[in-house]
């Protein structure tokens, strides 16, 4: 029973649609309206600014260091695979939140604040973040593309956990969020294709 109390929680705490929120009651605007539609913190950057994107970021990654850093210490559920469960549904609630008819952000943020979480609690992991997120950083200034960032990363993340020996449990949780974030990012990767989809200006670079 414990451990579906924490399943449900953690689902809740990832449903939490911060970007809807944030643009519902500070700007009065229905941010699924606007730009590409995502409720998630890069459409945000796009519509109301770096400031609301940026506290919108934090948010979403604060959603998955609760969900498997401190909710499973509350109801003592500190197995590892106990925690990589309440991931799995904190992602889930934030990719498919029953708050706005399960449809929800692409769960970047929150498997990052998943990440940061495990971390936490399993040194071990700690290259994964690392490598992780400068996988992402690399191919972001690259390219300029928020969702081919997210996505070379989130495909290299399982390898680099075979790579650096984790276990079983964790493999499993790399390849998952990998699928996830691909399938959310069908839309992005069609554009791309097509030449299509904007990439993100740099501060130091020169507007064309």
């Amino acid at each position: 029973m414990i451990i579906l109390l924490g399943m449900v929680l953690s689902y809740l705490i990832g449903s939490i649609p911060t970007a809807y929120i944030y643009g519902r009651l500070l700007k009065r605007i229905d941010i699924r309206q606007h730009g590409s539609g995502n409720v998630g913190a890069t459409n945000v950057f796009r519509v109301l600014g770096k400031g609301p994107g940026f506290f919108v970021l934090c948010a979403d990654i604060f959603k998955g260091v609760l969900a498997v850093a401190v909710l499973p210490d509350i109801l003592g559920l500190t197995r590892v695979t106990q925690r990589i469960i309440l991931a799995l549904c904190a992602v889930s609630g934030h990719n498919w939140t029953p708050f706005l008819n399960f449809k929800g952000g692409k769960g970047v943020a929150t498997s990052l604040g998943v990440l940061i979480g495990l971390t936490i609690r399993l040194a071990a992991i700690r290259p994964v973040l690392l490598l992780s997120v400068l996988i992402w950083m690399a191919c972001f200034l690259l390219s300029r593309y928020v969702s081919l960032a997210s996505i070379v990363s989130a495909t290299a993340m399982p390898i680099i956990m075979l790579l650096t020996h984790q276990s079983f449990e964790v493999v499993v949780m790399g390849v998952i969020f990998c699928l996830f974030i691909v399938i959310r990012h069908r839309p992005n990767i069609k554009r791309l294709f097509a030449g299509q989809e904007p990439r993100v200006p740099l501060p130091f670079s020169k507007s064309k």
